[in-house]
């Protein structure tokens, strides 16, 4: 459920993903191991220790949707506010082990696992120097708990939470109403925010968590107090932030320009310095680009004003093979813990029958789409749970492509061309309604444009009007939230260390700004999501989540389309370019020896 790029920030829900440059963090043990372009690389042994300075600068596909490190779910966003933002715990990128960042220890769990004290460090501040302190855990809980803040995918996470108590100055106690197997990692996970730059007017100061969470009891002018507080909270902070991270936005008017760039700069005292896995990298400055078509980034990375990038599979074969290239930068290729689908909007009239969800995944050419598309960089999934997990049902049988079985089902559904004009129509709730739908995109994803364009050359050919529409990544997030559309084409991360699939899942989230954007909506698949969370005995969740699978499966709200290979590429001069088995590297950990340094602070 995390994703960000330096492998170690806070815990945050499975988010789309906004560009070809993936951000991915959980992962399974068994996940293959990355291949690497290793040409005429200086060995680490000859390179010294680290060493502070340069840039390192990033190429974007978008601007990042929202700064509010509550509210923003996009995957441009989680990437920024990564290196501002930090939690209690993360997850070590290698051996996926708990670790202690804001807090001094991993948490103390009680045995009816309804209780987590954590103890903070001492030392740690915010980029203003103000030091971190149990109340601004507290006041970060309130924030997640206040059902008028615009974060339903984060707080279901914390539904169970009912009440966060400090005990003394460095020790918080957080209790639940039942257990759940990754409270320890959810709890731990929290990003913690200064209250006093998120709530200056103290709103949430007389409210507690006990009575947020029941908030159809809460008094009538503490409810207008946390009101209040959310209608600030959501509108006034998506363009600056403040957190306990190595890096900070010091200047929003300077460094965040929509279409151009955001620019994050290492801050001076961070409270642990040196200390990659607690957030510290060691360049001074995190340039991130914005550019909105992959050729235009690429040309930039050849011209030496971008470092890091991911690569088309075209681009990989057939631009960037030269002997300079090789030797100016290094390539990456891996598997990553994300798939790309297709998602069919049930509220729509045509769509919200079965039998036409499973002839249009008939329909669907999966082989062709990974040859043509991602030239074989890629590789079919059936299922919203990581193919390299033990919790993956290996029986699974996904839509295979014919065409002839997608028409039969659609006859036998009573999808005929009943007006002759070659669309297939039928009579739903007393209305001719013609099989037409629009598919969207985010535009200056070449990938997801091709896609449609493949799908919507095998739906004409049975009868089905398909169009495609590409707009921008804030306005398909918009209508997603709103479930205005019919089809669209879009990735999600998989969380394959233990996944929990409720928030895209359960139907409670089918709600606006809920990542159930489709409205799946199952009897059984509820069930078993809230059995899964609340079962400590692993083989008993595997078993569960492999019903789930076969109940999407059949369901068919997804057309399930591939897991694909990234394939990044970063300039030569940064040292210590490790990518571990989660498919992405921990960008903290880079650095350039003075000697080969391009900029200044």
């Amino acid at each position: 459920m995390t994703r960000h790029y330096t492998c170690v920030s806070r815990t945050r829900v499975l988010a789309l993903l906004a560009s070809c440059f993936g951000l991915w963090l959980l992962a399974s043990c068994s996940q293959p191991e990355a291949t690497t372009d290793e040409v005429a690389e200086t060995p680490e042994a000859d390179a010294g220790p680290p060493t502070r300075g340069d840039w390192l600068v990033v190429w974007l596909l978008s601007d990042p949707e929202s700064l509010n490190p509550l509210t923003s779910n996009d995957a441009t966003a989680s990437e920024v506010l990564s290196f501002v933002m930090s939690s209690l715990t993360a997850t070590h990128p290698k051996t996926f082990e708990q670790i202690p960042v804001l807090a001094a220890e991993l948490p103390k769990v009680a045995p009816d696992h309804l209780t987590y004290t954590f103890t903070l460090r001492k030392d740690a501040t915010f980029a203003d120097g103000t030091p971190v302190t149990v109340e601004d855990v507290l006041f970060s809980v309130k924030a997640i708990k206040d059902p008028e803040v615009k974060a339903p995918f984060l707080r279901n996470y914390y539904t169970s939470l009912v009440d966060v108590r400090a005990l003394d100055d460095s020790t918080i106690e957080f209790r639940c109403s039942e257990p759940y197997f990754r409270n320890d990692v959810v709890l731990g996970g929290i990003s913690v925010l200064p209250k006093h730059f998120y709530d200056p007017k103290g709103e949430l100061d007389p409210v507690t968590v006990v009575e947020l969470a029941d908030w159809d009891k809460i008094a009538a002018a503490k409810k207008e107090r946390a009101v209040r507080f959310a209608q600030s909270f959501n509108a006034d902070f998506h363009r600056k932030m403040l957190g306990a991270g190595a890096y900070v936005l010091a200047d929003p008017s300077r460094d965040l320009i929509t279409g151009e760039r955001v620019v994050l700069r290492h801050r001076d005292g961070f409270w642990a310095p040196g200390d990659p896995l607690r957030g510290d990298g060691w360049v001074d400055r995190l340039l991130l680009r914005v550019i909105n078509n992959p050729d235009a980034a690429l040309v930039a990375l050849k011209a030496g004003t971008l470092d890091f990038m991911g690569l088309l599979p075209l681009q990989h074969l057939k631009q960037t093979g030269t002997p300079g290239f090789r030797k100016r930068f290094k390539k990456q290729i891996a598997f990553v813990p994300s798939y790309v689908y297709l998602g069919w909007n049930a509220l729509r009239p045509a769509l919200r029958e079965k039998a036409v969800r499973q002839a249009l995944s008939h329909l669907v050419d999966r082989d062709r789409i990974i040859q043509r598309v991602r030239f074989g960089f890629a590789e079919k999934i059936d299922s919203p749970v990581y193919k390299f997990s033990p919790e993956y049902n290996t029986d699974l049988r996904g839509y295979g492509f014919d065409p002839d079985r997608a028409k039969q089902i659609l006859d036998e559904a009573g999808w005929t061309d009943h007006d002759g004009d070659g669309i297939r129509d039928k009579v739903i709730d007393g209305k001719p309604t013609p099989l037409h739908f629009e598919i969207i995109s985010n535009s200056g994803n070449t990938d997801r444009k091709n896609i449609a364009l493949i799908v919507m050359d095998e739906f004409r050919r049975a009868g089905i009007d398909a169009t495609l529409r590409e707009v921008d990544w804030s306005i398909l997030l918009d209508r997603i939230e709103r479930f205005d559309y019919d089809a669209v084409i879009l990735g999600w991360q998989f969380s394959a260390n233990d996944p929990d699939l409720y928030q895209l899942w359960h139907s409670s989230q089918a709600v606006p700004g809920g990542s159930n954007h489709v409205s799946f909506k199952n009897a059984e698949a509820d069930r078993i999501l809230v059995e899964y969370r609340k079962e400590f005995d692993k083989q008993k969740r595997i078993e569960l989540y492999r019903r789930l699978q076969e109940i999407i499966l059949d369901e068919a709200p997804y057309t399930f389309l591939f897991m694909p290979k990234a394939i990044s590429t970063v300039d030569r001069r940064f040292r210590n370019t490790i990518w571990y088995p989660t498919g992405q590297p921990n960008v903290n950990e880079w650095w350039v020896p003075l000697a080969e340094q391009k900029y200044g602070r």
